[in-house]
């Protein structure tokens, strides 16, 4: 007996490269990209959005010029991470899942970044920082 695929198994399967490809155009998943992509894709819109959201690494609205990802693993949880993201939220003037009015800076939660020993940490774009103290916000988003 052969076993039959959902209609739109291949277009599943090729959401997140054609997703990859629309965030080159503008750095972030508009609605008309995600639109442009279901449509392409022959998949309900609602679908392309929830994989678009699923993933972090694809941001569904403008971005800042820094990026701050700050981890909330339990790592980074049990040495006061949200003193964290309050510190940065003081700061910057925005919460999570913003960016600032001038377009400087998005702050993001995120998983892990991979620096458990030296938790709490973050990432300003590509750049790690750990051992973070509500002190050390100040002296590091100044630098930016």
């Amino acid at each position: 007996m052969k076993k039959e695929t959902a209609p739109n198994a291949a277009a599943r399967s090729d959401l997140l490269p054609a997703l990859k490809t629309g965030l080159k155009s503008s750095g972030h998943l508009s609605k008309d990209i995600m639109s442009s992509v279901a449509a392409k894709a022959c998949l309900p819109l609602n679908d392309v959005y929830g994989v678009s959201t699923f993933y972090t690494y694809l941001p569904v609205g403008p971005a800042g010029k820094n990026i701050i990802k700050v981890c909330q693993c339990v790592p980074c949880d049990l040495r006061d991470a949200l003193s964290i993201v309050e510190s940065i939220k003081k700061e910057i003037g925005i919460d999570p899942g913003q960016t600032t009015t001038d377009g400087k800076f998005s702050l993001e939660l995120v998983n892990c970044i991979g620096a458990c020993d030296e938790a709490p940490a973050m990432m300003v774009n590509d750049k790690m920082y750990g051992g973070l103290t509500p002190a050390k916000i100040t002296e590091i988003l100044g630098s930016y």
